[in-house]
């Protein structure tokens, strides 16, 4: 993981319920030896925990900046998906293999993975973690798409202010 692309991108947080704990744990200590900063913002054990507020802090942090990407796991990671872009300003895409995550960097922009622990072996996680950190945006008709995405999103949160 020596690329440009993943040399800008130094601070990592993560996060995961019971189901990703252990590839979260896996994860960390991986990212770390490669010299990545990582923020990891829970659960702390494979006890059964619910995984809406650890993905939405994880989240927050992409979002306030204190981290470049974000990584949320759970069992599937769909769940962990939703609760990450509940937040604005995020991109979380599911990418339960390769094609997946180059798509979510190359075409969406995404600043958010999402796996499942028990969809995905830890040697794959590790090849699109490195694919979601390696591979940069292309812009161009995707920047434009990526801006109607964060107005829609403007849109649907002033749509009920009163």
């Amino acid at each position: 993981m020596t690329t440009a692309a993943s040399k800008s991108l130094k601070r990592i947080a993560i996060g995961s319920d019971h189901a990703g704990f252990d590839l979260k744990s896996h994860l960390v200590a991986v990212l770390e030896q490669l010299g990545y900063r990582v923020e990891d913002y829970g659960t702390h054990s494979s006890e059964a925990t619910d995984y809406p507020h650890i993905c939405a802090s994880v989240a927050r942090a992409v979002r306030d900046a204190k981290a470049d990407v974000g990584i949320v796991l759970g069992g599937s990671g769909q769940g962990e998906q939703i609760a990450a872009n509940k937040v604005r300003g995020v991109r979380a895409a599911l990418c339960n293999d390769l094609w997946l995550a180059e798509m979510a960097r190359t075409h969406n922009d995404a600043n958010v993975l999402s796996m499942g622990g028990r969809v995905v072996t830890n040697d794959l996680a590790e090849q699109i973690v490195k694919m979601f950190l390696e591979t940069p945006f292309e812009g161009g008709r995707h920047a434009r798409r990526v801006r109607q995405l964060s107005e829609i999103e403007v849109e649907e949160s002033t749509r009920y202010e009163s």
